[in-house]
């Protein structure tokens, strides 16, 4: 396998779209005002800075805020037409723009939901979307056998939008092969998966390569554990780190980078400094299974991922 380049990295706005997410050491990274103009001007100096580092995918969803908003914001004042949009429906953003709100986001895999939001996404972003993600599938969700919403989904993919799935929770490796199986008028449904992976978190890692045997772009989400690796990362990744003059955080990403089935990692900062010091994950060499004696049960995983504060 080549060495990775910026050419697989994408970005994710999980944490500059709204004011409050669950990543640690984001707050200290945005502006002290999280109003919706210092939010906007934050993304697109990230998205500035990640153009001109050569990253050409960016990742949003309708329930990070106003991601969409800001991402159509840039694209249409900058011009670029070289960069591939992903976004997911499913969930919706009732935060209020507060970093209070008791509730941030409510999450429905309904035809309603799936047509009120494509709508809202393609007023914002056009004809720019390339990949539309059910967010958030799990094995058990409606949409498996919910045939007007399969139907829905297959038109869409029709007009030429590839459909993609985001996973997340202990049973990811469930929900990737059920996924798989989905087929509309004796076509495949889905193009696109996007996986939690990281060196605590890695058990969907072989049904993410089936789905990149099968054909399917392989995206990685939280490489850094909601920013646990960066924060307060194991001893191992620290020495890492120091061997090649990199952050936890480039070391953790690198890691993500190196399993051979993962087509675009997802990078999330908040702050072209945090871009910054992710890029440098392109110059740590690791092999696949170089860290894999931290992984922990995903239940333990998981739970530890839902006690996160949003702030």
């Amino acid at each position: 396998m080549p060495p990775p380049t910026a050419a697989r990295l994408g970005l994710g706005l999980a944490a500059l779209g709204r004011p409050a997410y669950i990543n640690l050491g984001r707050q200290d990274a945005l502006p002290a005002d999280r109003s919706v103009a210092a939010m906007r001007e934050a993304t697109w100096r990230v998205l500035d800075a990640a153009h001109e580092a050569g990253i050409r995918w960016v990742d949003a969803a309708r329930s990070y805020g106003r991601a969409e908003e800001f991402l159509a914001g840039w694209l249409a004042d900058r011009g670029h037409r070289d960069v591939t949009v992903s976004s997911k429906w499913g969930y919706a953003y009732v935060g209020g723009w507060r970093l209070d709100a008791p509730v941030h986001e409510v999450k429905e895999h309904s035809l309603a939901r799936f047509r009120a939001q494509w709508a809202e996404t393609r007023a914002l972003l056009g004809d720019r979307v390339a990949v539309y993600q059910v967010h958030s599938l799990t094995a058990d969700s409606p949409l498996f056998t919910d045939r007007a919403l399969l139907d829905a989904l297959a038109t869409l993919a029709d007009r030429g939008v590839r459909l993609g799935f985001s996973t997340s929770g202990p049973h990811q490796a469930d929900t990737v092969r059920r996924a798989l199986e989905v087929s509309v008028s004796g076509r495949r449904l889905f193009a696109a998966v996007q996986s939690t992976w990281n060196v605590l978190e890695p058990s969907v890692g072989p049904a993410l390569a089936e789905a990149h045997r099968e054909g399917l772009h392989v995206l990685v989400k939280e490489a850094l554990a909601n920013g646990r690796l960066a924060v307060d990362p194991p001893a191992e990744v620290v020495a890492l780190g120091r061997r090649w003059e990199a952050g936890p955080d480039a070391v953790a990403l690198a890691a993500a980078l190196a399993q051979p089935w993962a087509d675009t990692v997802l990078l999330g900062p908040a702050s072209v400094p945090q871009l910054r010091a992710n890029l440098a994950a392109v110059r740590v060499p690791l092999a696949a299974d170089e860290l894999a004696g931290l992984a922990v049960y995903p239940a333990r995983y998981w739970a530890d991922r839902g006690a996160l504060t949003w702030a």
